[in-house]
C-alpha cells in the first residue's frame, strides 16, 4: 500500500522541478533579451540553452545553480556566446565576453548619428535604427 505513495510522490516531485526548470529558463531569457537591447547586441536564435545545473548552499538553504548559453551577433555577422548564471530565481551574473560599455567602442551603424539619419534609412532599406544591416553601408 506503501508503494503507489511514494511512487505518487516521486512523480510530483519530478513534475516540480521540470515546472521550476521552465520558469528559470523563461527568466533567463527574458533577462539575456534585457542585457542584450542594453548593450546593443543582437540575440540570435531568441532564446538560451541549459549547459549545466547545481547544487549551491547559500544562507538560505540549498538552492538550485544553473547555467544558459546564448549566442549574439554584434553587427548582425558571426556568432559569439555569452552566459547568465541564475541562483534559484536570482540572478547571479550574465557575461557576454565583451568589454563594459565604458570601454567598448560605439558599434558602426547604430543609432549614435543623428547627422547622417539619411544615409542610415538608405543603408537600412527604409527601416528604424532596430534593424541591423547584414552589410556595411558604403561610403
Amino acid at each position: 500500500m506503501g508503494t503507489p505513495v511514494y511512487l505518487l510522490l516521486a512523480t510530483l516531485g519530478i513534475v516540480m522541478l521540470w515546472l521550476q526548470g521552465a520558469r528559470a529558463r523563461e527568466f533567463a531569457t527574458v533577462l539575456t533579451r534585457r542585457h542584450c537591447d542594453t548593450r546593443g547586441l543582437q540575440l540570435l536564435d531568441e532564446t538560451v540553452g541549459l549547459e549545466r545545473i547545481g547544487l549551491r548552499w547559500t544562507s538560505d538553504g540549498i538552492k538550485v545553480r544553473r547555467m544558459y548559453r546564448f549566442e549574439f551577433s554584434l553587427e548582425g555577422v558571426g556568432r559569439r556566446n555569452g552566459y547568465i548564471l541564475l541562483l534559484g530565481t536570482r540572478l547571479e551574473t550574465i557575461d557576454d565576453g565583451l568589454p563594459k560599455a565604458s570601454q567598448q567602442p560605439p558599434i558602426e551603424g547604430s543609432h549614435q548619428r543623428e547627422d547622417t539619419a539619411a544615409q542610415d534609412t538608405d543603408a537600412t532599406g527604409g527601416h528604424d535604427d532596430k534593424v541591423v544591416p547584414f552589410k556595411r553601408p558604403k561610403r
